[in-house]
């Protein structure tokens, strides 16, 4: 049920952990993290709350992402294995 996704094998030695690509990496896994936590309680409502604000962020980050270096972006969401941004 512990189900995280590594950096360390798509990344150098050089990467920043301040990178774009890496935060959403980091908030990923978090997401994951706080998803397995609500199928159990899933009445912890202040839970809830965090991990729409994550799932925002994250979104953000995808954006300003997809509009600066589409490459990049659609590697990570490959690798990530999430869905792609709505285009309007």
């Amino acid at each position: 049920m512990n189900k995280k996704i590594s950096l360390h094998s798509s990344s150098g030695p050089g990467e920043k952990t301040g990178s774009v690509e890496s935060q959403i990496y980091h908030l990923t896994n978090r997401v994951i993290k706080l998803t397995s936590h609500l199928k159990q309680h899933s009445k912890d409502y202040s839970s809830q709350r965090g991990l729409w604000k994550m799932l925002g962020k994250r979104k953000r980050l995808l954006v300003y992402l997809s509009k600066n270096d589409i490459n990049c972006y659609e590697n990570l969401i490959n690798k990530l294995g999430i869905r792609g941004l709505k285009i309007r």
